[in-house]
């Protein structure tokens, strides 16, 4: 399945556990020699306070607590199963309830954004609107945690950004103990964001969930935008609104490209 082509693997171990290594997730990310994916998720048993949880590992095979397009497409499919309109999708980063509009496109309440530097979390206390981190032309990002944590550069230009050159470094800066998640965000007018994306441990991807939250967020904190801008990704635009309430709903298509089955990994 995709979100704006942000593309995802995703394996039903609801009735039958999986047990998938770091190597088995990079064979299946492989767009060469595996099935070619962003993320590859997991669908477990529901726990408390869910229908499902979903376990998600980037394409370097390490396992990260929030994906917003991919839950975005496991809460459709849930909602396909059961009939109902909306969803409550369980990840390492918090409960996520997902819903279907009537236009059917998909929205996921992501929850709360972290602005303080131990939630993001950075590896020092810093004013995180202004965080002390520079990479050539890029530098004075705002630091956000949205399930993932991100360092959100505003720039003149985004297409301009030599993001796959840069985005690297970027990811793995000692300020960041986790690594980050790099947007690039133009402003192009006052609900209209231009937004590009590096994700940590996928590399530059045509849509990224959190990250267009992220820049939301981001853009609000500096007095640059209102509380609801659509972010047009390379891969098509999200709808994304910091609510009244506090939490940042993200709202966009998804789409299945094919379903079947692989052999070779193990079940316990």
């Amino acid at each position: 399945m995709h979100g704006l082509g942000n593309d995802f693997v995703i394996f039903d171990a609801r009735k039958s556990a999986l047990r998938m290594s770091d190597a088995d997730a990079r064979e299946i990310a492989d767009r060469r020699t595996g099935i070619g994916c962003d993320q590859l998720i997991v669908i477990e048993p529901a726990s408390a306070g869910g229908d499902a949880f979903m376990r998600i590992r980037n394409a370097d095979g390490g396992e990260v607590e929030a994906c917003g397009n991919a839950v975005r497409c496991v809460g459709s499919l849930i909602m396909d199963e059961t009939g109902a309109s909306e969803a409550v999708i369980a990840t390492l980063a918090g409960p996520v309830r997902t819903r279907r509009l009537d236009d059917g496109r998909i929205s996921a309440d992501m929850g709360p954004p972290a602005a303080d530097w131990a939630a993001i979390p950075l590896a020092r206390e810093m004013d995180t609107l202004h965080l002390d981190m520079a990479e050539g032309p890029l530098a004075d990002p705002v630091g956000v945690g949205i399930g993932n944590p991100h360092a959100v550069f505003f720039v003149a230009d985004a297409e301009a950004v030599a993001l796959d050159e840069l985005g690297p470094k970027l990811e793995v800066h000692p300020l960041y103990p986790k690594r980050a998640n790099i947007e690039v965000a133009e402003l192009r007018g006052p609900d209209l964001i231009r937004v590009r994306v590096w994700e940590r441990g996928a590399g530059l991807t045509r849509a990224c969930g959190t990250g267009a939250c992220a820049v939301l967020v981001a853009a609000h904190r500096r007095g640059l935008s209102g509380r609801q801008a659509v972010v047009q990704l390379d891969g098509g635009a999200l709808d994304i609104e910091w609510t009244a309430g506090g939490n940042v709903e993200m709202t966009g298509p998804v789409a299945t490209s094919f379903t079947g089955s692989i052999g070779g990994l193990a079940r316990p």
